[in-house]
């Protein structure tokens, strides 16, 4: 595969990049995909302070590939969390769910490469402006938290592509070899994988939330929580209970009240398929199988190529 403008950026051989995602996303799965080419990432969202910079010393003793941390804005504890990134010297950090402006120059003055997480091209254009140097445009199908926009990944990357002078990177419903081509024959330089490692056996997540993950149908998931933070789930009694309480014309503090404190991580990291809240992608349709981070960037590169190999053949 021949370097682009995201491999170069961040000196790795493939232009695939794991997704920062909460209760998922440690350093041994960062570690296992930087070590088979791919850039892994280090999702902060579910970590204190602390527990980040733990996991920033395991994966450079791992791994000594580039790998990132995801820092979504919105989060306490952003300041030590950025102090504690610049400290460990990590090379790259991927901002999202905020403003860009408010660390890029920061984060970049410490010679770290910045990217943020976009769902729209107005917002892929303030990020740009802002002086980031890569975008993720994210579309509708993805996991966990999402656009309100509602666009979908075959729709954004040629909309914002059209617009952007920066790499690309595109995200949402994309598992596979094919996807990734389509993604970048749309326009993006590179790709993010969230769902697919999810279902890997370094993926933080508890077995039974892998389990149902691989175990997902089409229309198993859907977006929900519009008025606090579009989030894409799998369907179970917590998610029942959001539609029952919808049917009531709820408040956003009868909402809030609902879902509580650490949903996420009942569901995704303690494997309370009942009450917790399990955040995945669209793309989980197509997920059958647990297996190492590795073998997951080898088949996605290897049906890359056979793929565009067969299409060179029209």
């Amino acid at each position: 595969m021949p370097t682009n403008r995201i491999t170069k950026l961040f000196n790795i051989k493939y232009p695939l990049i794991q997704a920062g995602m909460v209760w998922a996303s440690g350093w041994k799965l960062a570690s296992a995909v930087s070590n088979a080419g791919g850039l892994g990432i280090i999702g902060s969202g579910s970590m204190y302070p602390e527990v980040l910079k733990e996991h920033l010393l395991k994966c450079k003793k791992a791994t000594n590939k580039p790998f990132a941390v995801n820092v979504p804005m919105l989060y306490p504890n952003v300041e030590e969390i950025m102090q504690i990134i610049i400290e460990e010297k990590v090379p790259i950090v991927f901002t999202s769910a905020g403003n860009p402006k408010t660390w890029t120059k920061y984060l970049q003055d410490h010679g770290i490469t910045v990217v943020h997480v976009v769902s729209s091209v107005k917002f892929a254009l303030k990020s740009q402006e802002a002086g980031v140097d890569a975008v993720v445009a994210e579309g509708f199908e993805a996991g966990g938290h999402n656009g309100r926009d509602e666009t979908t990944t075959f729709t954004l990357i040629p909309m914002v592509k059209e617009r952007l002078n920066i790499p690309l990177i595109a995200a949402g419903g994309i598992a596979t070899g094919r996807g990734m081509l389509a993604a970048m024959v749309l326009g993006a330089d590179a790709v993010q994988i969230g769902s697919r490692f999810v279902a890997s056996e370094e993926a933080s997540s508890h077995i039974n939330f892998k389990k149902m993950v691989v175990n997902a149908q089409e229309g198993d998931t859907k977006l929900t929580l519009k008025e606090l933070a579009p989030v894409r789930l799998l369907k179970n009694k917590f998610f029942d209970d959001i539609q029952e309480l919808y049917a009531k014309n709820p408040s956003k503090e009868e909402l809030q009240q609902l879902l509580g404190r650490a949903r996420a991580k009942k569901g995704m990291f303690e494997g309370d398929l009942v009450e917790g809240e399990l955040e995945i992608g669209q793309i989980s349709g197509l997920i059958k199988n647990i297996k190492p981070a590795a073998d997951i960037v080898t088949e996605i590169i290897e049906e890359f190529e056979t793929v565009k190999s067969q299409i060179n053949q029209f």
